[in-house]
């Protein structure tokens, strides 16, 4: 079975067969957003109702509509029979309303974040962020375009009329087993879905149009083109628009990622082409090329899937008359870079990426961590502050590319194995590919929010992966505010996460040790103690409760006492 579906796949996508009318998301716009997330089914192949989910009907999410500065509450009800999350991917926003494993909606309850956007004009998107559940409730349709506006990008002469001249492009391939359902971390994803629809056509009108391409998938990452190799106008990425059109015929576009082109059709109306993969100019390593690992350790059953390493028409365009007031021009110039000064840079991360135990399996196929550690919900793996400049290294040392991911700020890339960054990826980014074997940098700034105890998230953007534990978490404080409560009396120690399950950390933010650690009940009672050789506290063998921590340093001291709750 497994052999045919890979054959039918095969000669509709490589065909260029196309016969259904592309879906165009409905929107939503104003201040106040209510977004039902609800169970369904979908007859993606006759004969056959596939369990989905959506927002506000089905399957896949309306499109959002944001305006710079307005204040927004967004009412996200789970009618769900499971929890989810939402997290508003790209958005600068604070903690809490961020959207991450700690941000849980439970089973028939509304969260609603409100919250001033603070983004410029840009393509973002939404989708579930749940421990352990992101590829199934992705991969069942939760996913939504979210369309940030401001008065700078008004002024460009560029195509806005949404499913007019300026279309969104989510781009998705899905594993479906033999009774036609959505399957998961298989890698027989061989159906290609754009907005939701099989072998997808559009009309567009013979002037410039504006593609947002955002890559949905699980796993697969495209390099994408048009028919006979028609160069487009990359003018955006991940965080907004560039400072000038970058010329392309080619573009590579990883999960997570989001890319604004434009299209000059003028004088080519009757004309039809097709937006492509070609994915044999991918190079190896990379989920969706021809091949990943090193000939001794690869993907069990890879090479089975046709998609891999071929390529193949993604979405037919037929390009129809003009609209009345046709964008016919390409701006040459966008929006101002204001990248962070290197010089400003006050902390230095390194994350290295391997398998969680090392063998020739693992290094393909995983389960993967981040600097040694797998993803714990209780657990703080950094401690960032707020208005600083960080400079962070990405080292892949496996054989797959992890697109990698990271919450609250937008970043710039400095270098890619030491060398200049190409022009396409120049922009502000929130995710970026790292290939095997190989390093990259970036640059970021810590701006307008700080919170002690709720976190920001970073992680691959594989799906499979980051539900595997590919993924940290990290705070920002302001360490300027003195009401913090892990700081008593100014002493320089944060203590988190408060409560917790498992462990707990102590990290100083001066010049204070802690050299002894006393754990007591309300009644004075010494309950534990510790001498602890790292910031590390484990405690998952204490009962749950209220207790008392009596922190010392060498000389005898008490730096701190701090109350603390086991769950």
């Amino acid at each position: 079975m497994k052999k045919q579906l890979f054959y039918i796949t095969f000669i509709f996508i490589l065909n260029g067969y196309s016969q259904n009318p592309l879906f165009i998301p409905s929107t939503l716009s104003g201040t106040n957003f209510n977004l039902d997330i609800q169970a369904g089914t979908k007859a993606f192949y006759t004969g056959f109702n596939t369990p989905t989910f959506g927002i506000n009907g089905t399957f896949l999410a309306p499109t959002l509509i944001l305006n710079k500065g307005d204040n927004i509450t967004l009412n996200v009800h789970n009618g769900l029979n499971t929890a989810t999350t939402i997290h508003w991917h790209g958005l600068h926003v604070a903690a809490e309303n961020d959207g991450g494993p700690h941000q849980i909606i439970p089973a028939n309850t509304t969260w609603s974040p409100n919250f001033t956007v603070l983004n410029e004009a840009g393509t973002f998107w939404y989708h579930p962020h749940g421990e352990g559940k992101t590829d199934l409730q992705v991969a069942k349709g939760i996913a939504g375009f979210i369309l940030v506006k401001d008065t700078v990008e008004a002024m460009l002469n560029l195509p806005r009329n949404y499913g007019i001249d300026d279309f969104p492009i989510l781009i998705q391939t899905k594993a479906f087993d033999v009774l036609k359902q959505i399957a998961i971390a298989t890698e027989e994803d061989t159906a290609l879905f754009v907005n939701g629809t099989l072998q997808p056509y559009l009309d567009v009108p013979a002037q410039v149009v504006r593609l947002r391409l955002l890559n949905g998938s699980s796993m697969r990452s495209y390099m994408l083109g048009f028919t006979n190799d028609m160069t487009f106008q990359l003018i955006g990425t991940d965080g907004g628009l560039l400072d000038a059109p970058v010329s392309l015929t080619r573009l590579r576009v990883s999960p997570g990622e989001r890319a604004e082109i434009l299209v000059d059709l003028t004088g080519k109306m009757g004309q039809s082409f097709s937006l492509k993969n070609i994915g044999a100019d991918l190079p190896n390593g990379i989920y969706g090329a021809a091949d990943v690992g090193n000939g001794m350790a690869t993907i069990p059953d890879y090479n089975l899937n046709p998609l891999n390493g071929a390529n193949y028409d993604m979405l037919a365009l037929n390009v129809v008359a003009q609209t009345a007031n046709p964008i016919t021009t390409i701006p040459s110039s966008l929006v101002a870079q204001n990248a962070w000064n290197p010089a400003t840079v006050t902390q230095n991360r390194t994350f290295t990426f391997a398998p969680e135990v090392m063998s020739p399996a693992t290094m393909v196929e995983g389960p993967f961590v981040i600097n040694g550690k797998m993803f714990n919900i209780d657990s703080m793996d950094i401690v960032a502050h707020l208005n600083t400049v960080e400079k962070w290294k990405l080292v892949n040392n496996t054989l797959v590319a992890h697109p990698f991911h990271i919450h609250d700020m937008h970043f710039f890339l400095t270098s890619i194995n030491g060398n200049p960054v190409p022009d396409f990826e120049k922009g502000k980014k929130d995710v970026v590919l790292v290939m095997p074997n190989e390093y990259v940098e970036f640059i970021t700034k810590w701006e307008d929010f700080a919170d002690n105890m709720t976190p920001y998230m970073y992680h691959c953007h594989l799906l499979h992966h980051e539900d595997d534990g590919m993924m940290g978490s990290f705070l920002v404080i302001d360490t300027l505010n003195t009401s913090i409560p892990f700081s008593i009396e100014n002493e320089g120690f944060i203590l988190f996460p408060n409560p917790t399950e498992t462990e707990f950390h102590i990290q100083s933010t001066g010049n204070e040790s802690l050299f002894y650690l006393k754990i007591c009940d309300f009644e004075g009672r010494k309950i534990a103690d510790f001498y602890p050789e790292n910031e590390v506290i484990e405690v998952r063998n204490l009962a749950a409760g209220m207790y008392i921590l009596q922190c010392y340093n060498k000389k005898g001291g008490n730096i701190f006492m701090q109350k603390w709750i086991k769950r």
